[in-house]
């Protein structure tokens, strides 16, 4: 920690005063340009309130100050996206879509590979993974039904915007309260409970953590085409950040990287009802292509 020098007073914004309405509308077209997050005017205070912060560790005197700092320093501009994006999450997050992996996703999956009908390979995208929570749920939820030695290859893809949560995913360290969240077989089978100085903590174990890679991607860019095909692809609580046209280019582009007979996943305040999208709903929020034939590439690496 760095101490200020004695009479160094650090800048302070008035709140009332903290952002003028233009500079409000500079940062609100910039970040809507960068990550396709809407911030509506009522959300100035939101802005104020997450970046205020950073404002004055700067020891910049304006919001004016500080929005010409992001245009002209590339990772001034990503950590000011990570100030601003949302990052709640939950262990098993909507029981609902487990339950559907459980019961109805896995033992289909299991069942054409039995026949032929599908390789004994499940690959998962996890597109705003947050702290990690949804893609380390995701891989309890795929190693009970498929343990090692089965025959099966698996892989979680874990991509979100921010950095500063990515660090965190890759820790695989939370309090140990949340593993209340957790299903209390699957917390005795794969997470570990820290001792001595990591009292208090619990750590995903190694089966976990060498299912999941995590990057950095932003959802309004394009993907990478080499990213391949995927059996699921959890995009939840995402898409309510979005305006209109931006929620249907991002979703046409996850739905390009969706295997032919995928399933996509979104939030309980999310649809995809009246977007015109080649997509039905197999139960409500989850979706698969309208048209499903043998053509397209199945889960390709």
């Amino acid at each position: 920690m760095r101490r200020e020098e004695a009479g160094a007073a650090a800048p302070t914004l008035a709140p009332e005063r903290a952002i003028a309405a233009r500079d409000f509308a500079k940062f609100q077209a910039l970040i809507h340009r960068e990550a396709g997050i809407w911030l509506a005017p009522e959300k100035q205070m939101l802005l104020v309130g997450r970046l205020g912060r950073r404002v004055r560790e700067l020891g910049l005197g304006s919001f004016d100050a500080y929005y010409q700092r992001v245009e002209a320093d590339p990772d001034e501009r990503v950590r000011m996206l990570d100030h601003i994006t949302t990052n709640e999450t939950h262990f098993f997050r909507e029981p609902r879509h487990f339950e559907l992996l459980e019961e109805q996703v896995f033992p289909r999956w299991i069942a054409e590979a039995a026949r032929g009908a599908r390789p004994r390979r499940a690959r998962v995208w996890s597109a705003a993974c947050s702290t990690g929570e949804e893609p380390y749920s995701l891989a309890m939820a795929l190693l009970r039904a498929f343990p090692p030695g089965s025959g099966w290859e698996l892989e979680i893809l874990a991509t979100d915007l921010s950095t500063r949560v990515l660090e965190r995913a890759r820790a695989a360290v939370w309090p140990l309260e949340k593993s209340r969240e957790i299903p209390v077989d699957h917390l005795k089978a794969y997470m570990w409970k820290g001792t001595g100085t990591q009292e208090g903590l619990m750590k995903a174990g190694p089966e976990l953590r060498a299912l999941v890679r995590f990057a950095r991607l932003n959802l309004v860019d394009e993907v990478d085409a080499s990213t391949g095909r995927f059996d699921l692809i959890f995009c939840r609580n995402v898409l309510i950040y979005f305006d209109a046209p931006t929620k249907q280019r991002v979703v046409a582009r996850l739905l390009r990287h969706l295997a032919t007979d995928g399933q996509l996943f979104l939030g309980h305040a999310e649809s995809l009802s009246g977007m015109g999208l080649p997509v039905r709903s197999e139960v409500p929020t989850v979706y698969s292509h309208a048209a499903r034939g043998d053509a397209g590439a199945r889960s390709s690496p």
